[in-house]
Parts: structure tokens; sequence; C-alpha cells
């Protein structure tokens, strides 16, 4: 009498068991050679209480392995390339941490809207273009556009002339980034803030 597949007491291996628990080791990215894989020769020297200068590799792998620290090849397009004599896994540490402050202090520029309707009356257009100097002020664009809904599509030339009154009442402040432009139902102005000088 033959067996059905998978009936009985031992159950069938599947893909999932078979590779349950396999991982692939992470691929370790080599951001500088450092030691013995540095090939160019002869390279500059720098590093704390050392003599800086020129030498030949042999030189100053010697000089760094008397220190107990590492030799990285830090500018390896310099003629010739420049290598320091430091310890490795506190360099990586410092760039790390370099990095990250950069990157804080970095001021990310976002795109503010500022939305107006043909018929917007003179007080809400001040109000508007009180925020968008505030948003101005801060580094960010703007982009302000006029919605058309419905039949008021016919005052295009209206919205036109609200959006450059804006950006003129804006002129001391920010630039024209891009000029009144209709997208379906809604025309467009971008502005960017002026570089301080």
């Amino acid at each position: 009498m033959l067996k059905k597949e998978g009936s009985g007491n031992t159950p069938t291996p599947t893909i999932q068991n078979r590779f349950q628990g396999f991982r692939r080791p992470p691929v370790r990215e080599v951001l500088h050679k450092i030691n013995n894989n540095i090939t160019a020769d002869p390279v500059r020297l720098v590093g704390d209480n050392i003599e800086q200068g020129i030498i030949s590799l042999k030189e100053a792998i010697e000089i760094s392995e008397e220190l107990g620290l590492d030799l990285v090849e830090i500018s390896p397009k310099a003629n010739p390339p420049v290598c320091k004599v430091v310890d490795y896994n506190k360099f990586l540490y410092d760039q790390k941490k370099k990095a990250k402050e950069l990157k804080a202090n970095t001021n990310k520029a976002e795109i503010k809207e500022i939305r107006f309707g043909p018929n917007t009356d003179e007080h809400d257009i001040e109000f508007k273009t009180k925020h968008a100097m505030k948003f101005l002020g801060d580094g960010h664009k703007v982009r302000a556009f006029v919605f058309f809904r419905g039949r008021t599509i016919i005052y295009q030339e209206r919205g036109l002339k609200l959006l450059n009154e804006f950006a003129d009442s804006l002129s001391s402040i920010a630039k024209v980034e891009m000029e009144p432009k209709l997208e379906g139902k809604k025309m467009y102005i971008m502005l960017s803030p002026k570089l301080k000088k």
C-alpha cells in the first residue's frame, strides 16, 4: 500500500525550514586604506607628535608601529598621497561625529505654500504676505498659488496680477525663482530668499 506524500510521522522539509536562521554576513565597506594595504610610495606623513614631511611608505609604517598607532591614507588623490598616523577607530569616530554635526547644522529649506483665491481681499493678502516674510526670513522657499474654483477660471488675469504684486511686495527679501505659471486650476509662483550679504 502506497503512503500519501506528507502523511506519516516525519514532516516533509520545507524551504522555510531549510533556510531558517540563515543570514548573509554584513559587507563592510572599506573607507580608507590602512597600514599594509597602502600602496602609494612615497607618502606625505602627517599626525600629532611626529615629524611631518614626505617619506617612504616603509618608514611611515615603522613610525606608526613604534607609536602603536595606524597609518591611514586620508587623501589618496593628493600628490604624494597624504597618510596620517592615528588610532583608526578614534579617527572613524571623529569623522562620524563631524558628519553628524554638519548634518544637524545644515538648515533644511522647506517649501511653504501660500494659497489665494482670485477674489482674495486686500486684508487677507497683507496677512498672507506677513506669513511669507516670516517663512523667507527663516530660509524657506515660498510657493504662492491662486486656486481657480469653478467658473473663477475666467479671472486668470486677476490671479496673475495678484501673484506679481505679491512678489513685488517681497522683492526686498526674496527673488522670483519661477514666474507665474498655470497648471490645471492653479497658478503658481515660486519665491526663494535672497542671500544675505
